[in-house]
């Protein structure tokens, strides 16, 4: 079995369909697609069966509800897969997007492809790990479904359950056990928003899991990746008035522009915790009056 198709549901009626199709379309014969209904209480699980009974490289999982790391972690269990890949129940995929991914990861750990309309990614191969966390900015885009994974890398490795930004925990313990990775801007992700997701409903108690993923990653940290901390800890400070966690350091100035550069102006003069609250001040100021 040359590639595994990992799909977790849950209450995504409206929207799976159009993901398993995309998938089935992208003629690859020697694919598995594993749905797995995490006890979805709208008509998932119905769907997911009749996705099985019309083609015979879908394989479906029905569980308790776990949550989104449980499910992947459970289709991971029996992925027989060279290669795992990962896609979002309310997304889909280019077609013809994995037989041209699929020629190009031999020789690579993980190949990372392009997300329509957010992410353009260019034809790059790294065999230094830190040098792709810095020049790609991967910090920002930790997704697991935008990837391909040889399987051995999961050796060892599955995702947090009972967290939310699953993949900033997951993916950087990936790329550590890989030895190279290689980027390219053929393929295209549709990542479609989600108004109820963790993304746009996060909140600061959520974020806070998103701080921890990232400083317990054990990755560097240049002053952009700090400063991309330091929003989200920020965000934690004021959303749910948790102690700051980021250590606090100076940045040079001169790699930031317009308000970044007055933010890391106040921080190196007046540490993390004052940029807090001076943030939280003016967020205050600029709410405007219910009356």
């Amino acid at each position: 079995m040359k590639l595994t198709v990992i799909i977790p549901v849950y209450r995504v009626e409206a929207t799976l369909n159009r993901c398993v199709e995309s998938v089935v379309r992208q003629h690859v014969p020697e694919m598995e697609i594993i749905l797995v209904d995490d006890d979805s209480p709208d008509k998932c699980p119905q769907i997911c069966d009749e996705w099985a009974q019309k083609d015979t490289r879908i394989h479906v999982i029905h569980k308790s509800n776990g949550g989104l790391s449980d499910a992947r972690n459970a289709a991971l269990d029996i992925a027989k897969g060279e290669v795992i890949t990962f896609v979002d129940s309310d997304d889909y995929l280019a077609d013809n997007t994995y037989p041209a991914l699929l020629d190009m990861i031999d020789g690579t750990d993980i190949l990372e492809f392009s997300i329509a309309d957010k992410l353009t990614l260019t034809d790059c191969f790294y065999d230094d790990i830190n040098t792709y966390w810095f020049e790609s900015q991967a910090y920002t885009h930790t997704y697991a479904w935008n990837k391909l994974f040889h399987r051995e890398l999961f050796d060892g490795i599955r995702f947090p359950k009972g967290k939310v930004f699953e993949d900033a925990f997951t993916t950087p313990k990936l790329l550590k056990a890989a030895h190279s990775i290689r980027t390219t801007r053929q393929g295209s992700y549709h990542y479609c928003d989600n108004p109820q997701g963790i993304t746009a409903k996060a909140d600061g108690h959520q974020l806070a899991m998103l701080l921890e993923a990232h400083l317990g990653n054990h990755m560097p940290i240049n002053d952009d990746y700090y400063m991309h901390l330091l929003n989200i800890q920020i965000d934690v400070w004021e959303q749910a008035g948790l102690p700051v966690t980021l250590p606090s350091r100076k940045v040079d100035i001169r790699l930031f522009q317009g308000y970044n550069k007055l933010k890391a102006i106040i921080l190196n003069a007046l540490g993390i915790n004052i940029i807090c609250k001076i943030s939280k001040l003016i967020h205050h100021i600029k709410k405007p009056s219910r009356l």
